[in-house]
């Protein structure tokens, strides 16, 4: 297992569709509790996230190495359709090296399905989006999913979360497991994450798989 560093460092590798929030929301919580964080891509440049903001990337996939986390976003399904069925594996081969270099591999959202699709949750236990979890079901039988709907589940050192904001819920988990409750507190504090939304809503009964 890979050690924890004095500074804790996380790697979260981007693509073309990645849902912004995947990646800003925890990042900010970790930049906050001190945390590195490396953003990387296929290709090193600009990085248009699903919502049309851009994100320069400074770094294509590297040569697999330590990291204290792995962290893998999630993206609608029209743009993870290619990536976990088509042929080019470029992506899902870097999880599977990478994951071998990491003390905790994570996923938010949608996000699980490309860890599933590397076979990096076969035999855990795990959750995603509510939207997904007929895909994770029908595609991935050696996954189990979490009852219910839990903001996030941990299972040995896989830990992966619900739909995009649970990543806010999941990297304050995180954070503890890697610098302990203080700091985890600490940067809740300082962002100021305490959830009061204004509107009420329930998760849909029917869910129907989605990737095409």
């Amino acid at each position: 297992m890979v050690a924890v560093s004095a500074q804790p460092k996380i790697l979260i590798p981007v693509y073309e569709g990645v849902d912004l929030l995947d990646v800003c929301g925890p990042s900010e919580m970790f930049f906050w509790a001190g945390l590195q964080v490396d953003l990387v891509a296929l290709q090193p440049g600009p990085v248009r996230s699903g919502c049309g903001i851009v994100l320069d990337v400074p770094n294509g996939l590297p040569v697999p190495a330590p990291y204290d986390a792995l962290w893998v976003p999630g993206a609608s399904s029209a743009t993870l359709t290619p990536m976990v069925r088509g042929p080019d594996r470029t992506y899902l081969d870097f999880l599977v090296g990478q994951a071998a270099q990491s003390r905790w591999i994570c996923s938010v959202c949608t996000g699980a399905l490309l860890l599933a699709a590397a076979g990096l949750l076969d035999g855990y236990t795990a959750t995603t989006h509510w939207s997904t979890i007929p895909d994770l079901l029908a595609s991935f039988p050696l996954v189990k999913v979490a009852d219910g709907h839990p903001r996030f589940t941990k299972d040995r050192d896989r830990l992966t979360g619900g739909g995009i904001s649970s990543g806010l819920d999941e990297a304050l988990r995180l954070i503890e497991l890697l610098r302990g409750t203080a700091a985890a507190q600490e940067a809740q504090q300082t962002a100021q994450y305490y959830p009061d939304p204004p509107v009420t809503s329930a998760i849909p009964n029917v869910i129907r798989p989605t990737l095409g």
